[in-house]
Formats: structure tokens, C-alpha cells, sequence
């Protein structure tokens, strides 16, 4: 089938651009100025240990598990989490935070596969039987309890969507308020002409869905536990 031809598109265009206050294609649009600006006031003047305290408490309307702990204990907070959760095979992220916190080879004694990116179909298929998926958050919101991934080849999405249960360690420094600040992240990466993620995930605890009727129904379509690992030392 031939591709139609694009008649009168720069007439199209510039037609436009005058309509919405003329916007020309060699000048940039310019970012508003609001003379007020509440969405950076929310939790104002919390501290690190505030934030968490918020995060604690929001673990609980998210049914989410919460616990905080020290590097030095970690994997003894993980083991305690697996047995919780009655479950071995783990899927975890080619993220070299695992080895910086000197958990990977504790997982590797176990019955857990490293997310390969060299092999994405097989990560997808082991990740499908997997009981437990482990990741780092990248951001986290402490407003709403949500676990933000910056996802790259190592740490496929699959990760935190396809096991039965989901863990994400959550280094202290990592908590912030609110979305606020992950877009302002974001959009910083963008302004200096950063590499970002392909693909980013927003996670606010288990799978949860509700009917019409508001019937709570979790694991729906991902992880049906999920727990927060905060750890003060990373």
C-alpha cells in the first residue's frame, strides 16, 4: 500500500501556531511563571525521619508491609519477608546496588535468577514463575507511598509486575514528599540533556482493583503482597 502524500503542512502548522498565541517552529515554548505554587508546599519543612514516619503510616491504607532496617541487617530482613511470605524463587534486578549493599551474593545462595539483558524473553519467563521480585527504588514518594523505577535494560518491568509478591528496598536518601519532586527529577534530567528511562514506573503497593461497587480486589494484574524495605544506611 503507497503512503499518502502530506499536502500544505507547514502552512497547516503555522496556521495553528498563530491560533494558540503565536508560537513560531524556531522558537521554543516558554515554561509559564505561576504566581502560586501549593504542590511544593505539601509536607513543607519535613525532615528525613518525618518522611518516613509519613511513609509508615500510608504503607498501611496501601496495605503495603513496611519495615526499616540497617545495611548490616538487610538480609536478614529479606529472609524474613521470604518466610512471611511463604515464598523461595526470587527474580531480581541487574542493578549493581545489589553488590554495592553486599546482598548479591546472599542471593545468589539462594534460589534467585538475576534479570539478564541479554536475554529479555527468558528474564520475562522466569520472572513469570518467580514467588518474589526484588528491586531498588530509584524515587520514592513518601505522600502517597509510591515506589518509582527508572527502568533500563537491567531492570526490566517484568521484575516488579509478574511475581506473586514484590519487595522494594528503599534507600533512606531516596524518600522524598511527593510526585513533586520525582517530576521535578525528571524534568531536571531533561533540561540538562540527560539519558532517561525508556519505560518509568510509578508502584504504589499490591495489585488493587474495585469493581463498580468499590469490592476491593487485590492482585488483579501484579504482585497480590508487596513490602518496603527502608534501609538508613545506603
Amino acid at each position: 500500500m503507497s503512503k499518502g502524500n502530506i499536502i500544505n503542512r507547514d502552512s497547516f502548522l503555522t496556521n495553528i501556531r498563530e491560533k494558540i498565541g503565536g508560537i513560531a517552529a524556531d522558537k521554543p515554548v516558554k515554561k509559564p511563571s505561576w504566581s502560586v505554587s501549593p504542590q511544593k508546599k505539601v509536607l513543607e519543612g519535613y525532615d528525613q525521619d518525618q518522611l518516613i514516619s509519613v511513609l509508615r503510616e500510608q504503607c498501611k491504607e496501601i496495605h503495603t508491609d513496611f519495615y526499616q532496617t540497617t545495611l548490616a541487617e538487610l538480609t536478614g530482613t529479606i529472609t524474613e519477608v521470604m518466610e512471611e511470605y511463604e515464598s523461595e524463587s526470587i527474580v531480581y534486578s541487574d542493578d549493581p546496588r545489589f553488590d554495592n549493599a553486599n546482598i548479591e551474593e546472599y542471593l545468589q545462595g539462594l534460589n534467585a535468577f538475576k534479570w539478564d539483558r541479554n536475554d529479555r524473553e527468558n528474564s520475562i519467563k522466569i520472572a513469570e514463575r518467580a514467588e518474589i521480585g526484588i528491586t531498588f527504588s530509584d524515587i520514592t514518594l513518601a505522600e502517597s507511598g509510591t515506589v518509582v523505577l527508572l527502568n533500563d535494560k537491567g531492570q526490566g518491568r517484568s521484575v516488579s509486575l509478574l511475581p506473586a509478591n514484590y519487595i522494594a528496598i528503599i534507600p533512606r536518601t531516596s524518600i522524598v514528599k511527593r510526585m513533586t519532586q520525582a517530576t521535578d527529577y525528571i524534568h531536571a534530567q531533561v533540561e540538562k540533556e540527560e539519558d532517561i528511562a525508556s519505560c518509568i514506573n510509578f508502584i504504589t503497593g499490591p495489585s488493587n482493583s474495585a469493581d463498580i461497587e468499590m469490592n476491593l480486589v487485590v492482585g488483579v494484574h501484579g504482585p497480590i503482597r508487596a513490602a518496603y524495605i527502608v534501609v538508613g544506611d545506603l
